[in-house]
């Protein structure tokens, strides 16, 4: 149990410089994890709840939120796939792309994209909360020591880089860290590779009515939709286990964070 200032008249300063402030540590932490850099000028271990999870759900998002900028653009065409898909079912049209048919074949490695993101930061997020070596590099216990746990995988996959600092490294997080990076940077290449090999060796074929526009206001909002319920949901259950149970715990309790 520590002290938390988030309710302080000042507000929350710890952890970050006093030329930058509140409002300029939070933005840069927003925009560094947006895209997939993992600069700091603030320490994310010392935000509130709420604003730990912002960056932290950046990172799971894919880094899509500029577009894709940096190693978060194949991530971005992996989402722009699957809304293509998921239109093309919901209305009754060709699921076309770049003037490329969408099939099985696609669509199956656009989610083992997605699958092998999701599977290899809960699974050692798990196994990390679960195992006294785990435990012991907490400097926090309870849903921040999580938010700590799953800050580490999640940005180590993402390819972002941040931490949050508040972890202490030991042996067993160096070795299921190196694996962690090394699954999310080279084992999702493959799927992605394969999708866009296959894409290649396809046809183009001219635009017919039955095709779905993807340079539409409706087809924005639909990607923005997939990536929000395919990478936002998947995490919500661990979310809600550390950062948003820590926001509840702070309000029930506003002179402590647990």
């Amino acid at each position: 149990m520590q002290t938390h200032t988030a309710t302080a008249p000042g507000g929350n300063m710890e952890g970050k410089e006093v030329r930058n402030g509140i409002a300029e540590s939070a933005l840069f932490a927003t925009i560094t994890t947006d895209a997939s850099c993992g600069a700091v000028n603030g320490m994310h271990d010392s935000f509130t709840p709420l604003g730990g999870m912002v960056p932290l759900a950046n990172i799971m998002l894919g880094e899509v939120v500029f577009g894709g900028t940096g190693a978060g653009m194949y991530g971005m065409l992996i989402f722009v796939v699957l809304a293509v898909f998921i239109a093309g079912l919901m209305v009754g049209r060709t699921p076309e792309y770049l003037g490329k048919k969408i099939e099985s074949y696609d669509v199956k490695m656009a989610m083992l994209y997605t699958l092998i993101f999701t599977l290899i930061v809960l699974t050692f997020s798990a196994v990390f909360v679960l195992l006294p070596v785990g435990l012991s590099a907490l400097t926090n216990q309870g849903p921040h020591g999580l938010s700590e746990i799953l800050y580490a995988f999640t940005s180590g996959a993402g390819n972002n880089g941040s931490a949050f600092a508040g972890l202490s490294g030991n042996w067993w997080y160096n070795i299921a860290m190196a694996w962690d990076m090394l699954i999310g940077r080279f084992l999702m290449m493959i799927p992605v590779l394969a999708l866009a090999g296959n894409l290649a060796q396809k046809k183009s074929v001219p635009p017919s009515p039955g095709t779905f526009p993807v340079n539409s206001t409706l087809f924005a909002t639909l990607l923005v939709g997939v990536v929000l319920i395919v990478g936002a949901l998947t995490f919500f259950p661990a979310l809600s286990l550390g950062p948003i149970l820590e926001h509840l715990l702070l309000h029930t309790n506003p002179g402590t964070l647990f």
